[in-house]
């Protein structure tokens, strides 16, 4: 192996063992998520892939489950959504695109450029970054925030996400209190963040 070779092929297995992420050999870029073998993630029913760079990336809480703290519970987070919503609510995989802990990591639901159900019309079109716990009243951790804000910047780095990108909270789109009430006035303050709204009668969505 050449130097580049072998320096990200040292530095993959490095940020893999370390931080459970995987490592983007082309351009040696650490990919800023946990993969779905690490949380155990289930088979999804079926996988629709539309194409990129995204336009819309948008925010939300789980309400429930509650926040996580370490990695153990935020697996058990992650396979209680994508339980509930594959058995219950009858959909392909977990609704988002991406989940954020409070142990500051990142874990891929059905990743970028695949179909979410996490915001009718706009589930070809964006990433669904849920921040997992209740957002009302209280602000996520900084390690939290950081790390949904790092998500997206390597989606625009590596052109996944548009340059252009629109960033928006679920209320936005939908009659909801997702992403909370204190989150929602955070994003605000985040670049691309558009005070749009655009939501339909939810029966006929």
């Amino acid at each position: 192996m050449d130097f580049v070779k072998d320096f990200c092929y040292y530095f993959g297995v490095i940020a893999f063992t370390l931080f459970y992420v995987a490592v983007d050999s082309k351009a040696c870029d650490p990919v800023p998520y946990v993969t779905r073998e690490f949380w155990s993630a289930l088979p999804p029913k079926r996988i629709e892939h539309f194409a990129g760079p995204i336009p819309y990336v948008i925010i939300h809480h789980s309400y429930r489950p509650a926040a996580c703290y370490n990695g153990l519970q935020c697996i058990a987070a992650m396979q209680s959504m994508q339980k509930m919503h594959q058995d219950e609510r009858q959909w392909n995989d977990i609704g988002y695109s991406f989940a954020v802990g409070g142990d500051g990591r990142v874990y891929q639901g059905r990743g970028f450029n695949v179909i979410g159900a996490h915001a009718p019309r706009y589930n070809n079109r964006s990433v669904g970054i849920c921040l997992i716990g209740d957002w009302v009243a209280d602000l996520p951790p900084k390690s939290m925030l950081t790390a949904a804000q790092n998500l997206i910047e390597y989606g625009v780095r590596n052109g996944l996400i548009a340059q252009n990108y629109t960033l928006l909270g679920h209320r936005q789109v939908r009659t909801t209190e997702c992403p909370g009430d204190r989150l929602f006035e955070e994003i605000k303050t985040w670049p691309h963040f558009d005070p749009m709204t655009d939501i339909v009668d939810q029966n006929s969505v």
